[in-house]
């Protein structure tokens, strides 16, 4: 099966990504300027040969429990080749445990770097493919889906037949808005955050949220005028206060302020989509104080390459 692989190193580049966006819960998804790069060669020997630096490096496993590694092997598998080994570098840049989209970097990441190992990979392995594996590795498709195509995404699994294939949309994003990210030093497992929420929640709610996301679609594309009122949540942002006290305080004081500020993905950095001048960006960037490291990063318009 040797000669089913490129010979060369091969080199893989992942954006962070920011996912619900307020309202589009397990939905919308958001690529953003801040990129993991991963390498990576298929070895005549059978081992698995991993370095990792960057973010969160003394904590990543450096074996076939790699999250790159166990990507690239689904790839792999899914394209029928066996690789007897396989040297990953990964140089990790978007800070773990923070709704930042770490492991969907990584997932997304491993399948790209597969998909570009085996010859003809891109004809054996669609994109739409690489989303349906990687929804199932991440356990829902927003950050993987912003992973893979860039820019915004609006990403969905089919409830049947099982197992459920997983799709997404590409909206384009209107090139006056920016994101301002607010990292805090505490980190926020996303099993943690999502036990918070509630079975069931009132019609009001169900009502206010869809209307929101709906407005969101338009909001990104032509109208970031209207980007406050679409980033409204009644979903998920509110029952996981006790998690991240500090996150929501600073959402309410961005959002008092009239500044389109949400929880990014499960927490606990904050997400502001802003469409002003630079100078009303570096005020901004002031209210996370201390307990803050603010960054304005650009929408990233490409996805894995």
């Amino acid at each position: 099966m040797a000669n089913h692989f490129k010979a060369a190193l091969v080199q893989v580049s992942v954006p962070a990504t920011s996912a619900n966006l307020g309202p589009g819960f397990d939905s919308f998804g958001l690529a953003l300027e801040m990129r993991d790069r991963y390498a990576a060669q298929i070895l005549d020997d059978s081992v698995i040969d991993v370095d990792v630096s960057g973010e969160g490096a003394d904590e990543i496993k450096r074996d076939k429990n790699n999250l790159v590694i166990k990507a690239m092997m689904r790839g792999f598998e899914f394209m029928d080749a066996k690789p007897r080994g396989i040297a990953l570098r990964q140089l990790n840049v978007i800070p773990h445990g923070r709704g930042l989209g770490s492991s969907a970097s990584a997932i997304v990441g491993g399948l790209q770097l597969a998909r570009s190992l085996v010859l003809g990979g891109d004809q054996l392995f669609s994109l739409e493919e690489m989303l349906t594996i990687a929804t199932e590795m991440e356990g829902h498709p927003d950050n993987v889906a912003a992973a893979i195509y860039g820019g915004a995404t609006v990403a969905w699994s089919d409830d049947l037949p099982a197992p459920a294939s997983a799709h997404a949309i590409s909206l384009t994003v209107d090139p006056r808005i920016s994101a301002i990210i607010f990292i805090p030093e505490n980190h926020l497992a996303t099993s943690k955050a999502r036990k918070l929420l509630p079975e069931s929640i009132s019609h009001h709610d169900a009502v206010a949220n869809s209307t929101r996301a709906a407005l969101l679609v338009q909001a990104l594309s032509t109208r970031p005028d209207l980007l406050f009122v679409a980033t409204q949540d009644h979903l998920h942002q509110e029952y996981r206060r006790e998690a991240m006290p500090k996150s929501l305080a600073l959402v309410d004081k961005l959002r008092g302020a009239g500044v389109a500020a949400t929880v990014s993905g499960a927490g606990p950095s904050v997400l502001v989509l802003h469409a002003g001048a630079a100078s009303e960006a570096d005020e901004i960037m002031k209210a996370g104080g201390t307990g803050f490291s603010a960054q304005k990063l650009a929408i990233s318009p490409t996805g894995a390459y």
